[in-house]
């Protein structure tokens, strides 16, 4: 086996395309379905991922093995920022977002670690990021039965089976999946559920999946990129959602330590390895994509293969900017039909749920009692779920996820420690 393959220094050569390629595979399926749920253009997704890949390892030197793609947090807000302000104001306000991990980065040179830790403590990330998720169930259960606004788009029972086998097949590979299978559970689900529509088209006689964007697309085509616009209103309603993601950076690049034996949080420091990623961002916002987060999947893909060189990430990164611009996939991945993206969400979003509920359970079910914690912890949730709006002038609204992010920080701030029991 090649040595340069294990190391953790950066050493780029052909020897390591084809564990990039295969990295690429492994974060495939996430990464292209942020935009197949939110209706950013995939190729422009495959595209920014490269791209933002590209900029995280220069800020960090090359020292550290993640691959940036697709973040799943944002899913909600850019799905109701493309319906309130339009696609260019969203991707605006979403590389505004990717400025808030550069302020933050740079706070952190300034005054460490510690301010974030009191701003932004598990009280706060873990209900916003529960918040979240549960907001998108209505989309995830509406797209599982075959519902596109008000339009059946397909008759209900025919969703339901193919949502239900692409769902049982996603869990199966995450449960029970063997070492290379058990990182790609998401493209399982969609493959296998693909193939269900295919089949149940056949006996059933109707057309479930079409093959004529297949058909029609070209096999070069420039990937659609969007000029942003900047509007206060969506910028306002998209910052607070970053804020979980940013925490989360921290327990990604803690991971990825723990696998390669690196402390990257002192080398490259957390502090570049966050510029990185809020740079990768702003890029992919001014793009048009969706924002980048380091991939879990691709971290799992590193420990079963210890394949620690970061510059198999680089390749991994210039195969995605490579089949940005072919357009056969653009044309294959809108074949795919609704309810198997529906059934795989229902997983999904439930998971970021349980994510939140997992930083929540840090503070103790002790801590969790107290009546400050309580309260912090119910509002958000009630707000958020709830989706209360408050108007702020004819021309700006602030609601949901953003307006209970908002809340949450205040009220940790604002709020007296519960007294000590006589």
């Amino acid at each position: 086996m090649d040595q340069n393959i294990n190391s953790t220094e950066y050493k780029f050569g052909a020897g390591q395309a084809i564990l990039g390629a295969q990295m690429l595979f492994v974060a495939f399926g996430a990464l292209v379905l942020v935009p197949l749920l939110t209706g950013l253009d995939p190729a422009v997704a495959l595209f920014t991922a490269g791209l933002g890949t590209l900029i995280f390892q220069i800020v960090t030197r090359g020292q550290v093995p993640v691959f940036l793609a697709s973040s799943f947090a944002f899913i909600a807000p850019i799905i109701y920022g493309v319906q309130t302000w339009g696609m260019a104001a969203t991707t605006g306000g979403l590389a505004v977002a990717g400025l808030l991990y550069v302020v933050i980065s740079f706070a952190i040179r300034i005054f460490g670690t510690d301010w974030l830790h009191r701003v932004l403590p598990p009280v706060v990330v873990g209900p916003v990021i529960m918040v979240i998720g549960l907001a998108l169930a209505p989309v995830a259960v509406n797209m599982a039965t075959g519902l596109a606004g008000d339009t059946q788009i397909m008759p209900k029972g025919h969703a339901l089976i193919i949502a239900a086998i692409s769902l049982g097949t996603t869990m199966l590979i995450a449960i029970r999946g063997k070492g290379m299978m058990k990182v790609l559970p998401i493209l399982c689900g969609i493959i296998v559920g693909y193939i269900s529509a295919l089949i149940l088209g056949l006996i059933t006689g109707t057309t479930i999946v079409g093959f004529a964007n297949v058909i029609n697309a070209p096999w070069f085509a420039v990937p659609g990129f969007i000029a942003p616009e900047f509007q206060l209103a969506a910028i306002l309603f998209i910052l607070p959602v970053a804020l979980a993601p940013a925490i989360e950076h921290f327990g990604d690049i803690m991971a990825i330590g723990g696998v390669t034996g690196k402390d990257y949080m002192e080398k490259p420091g957390i502090q570049n390895t966050m510029l990185g990623d809020g740079l990768a961002t702003t890029a992919a916002g001014l793009l048009g994509g969706p924002p980048n987060t380091t991939y879990s999947e691709v971290t799992g893909a590193v420990t079963l293969t210890k394949a620690f060189n970061p510059a198999i990430m680089t390749w991994a990164a210039i195969f995605a900017i490579t089949l940005s611009f072919v357009g056969k996939i653009s044309g294959a991945l809108s074949t795919i039909p609704m309810p198997v993206m529906g059934g795989i969400m229902i997983l999904m979003f439930g998971m970021v749920t349980v994510v939140g509920l997992t930083v929540l359970a840090k503070i103790g079910s002790e801590a969790l009692t107290n009546a400050r914690n309580m309260v912090i912890v119910s509002t958000i949730l009630i707000i958020g779920i709830g989706g209360l709006a408050i108007p702020f002038g004819a021309d700006f609204t602030l609601s949901g996820i953003g307006l209970a992010g908002i809340a949450g920080v205040l009220l940790n701030l604002i709020l007296p420690q519960e007294s000590a029991a006589d």
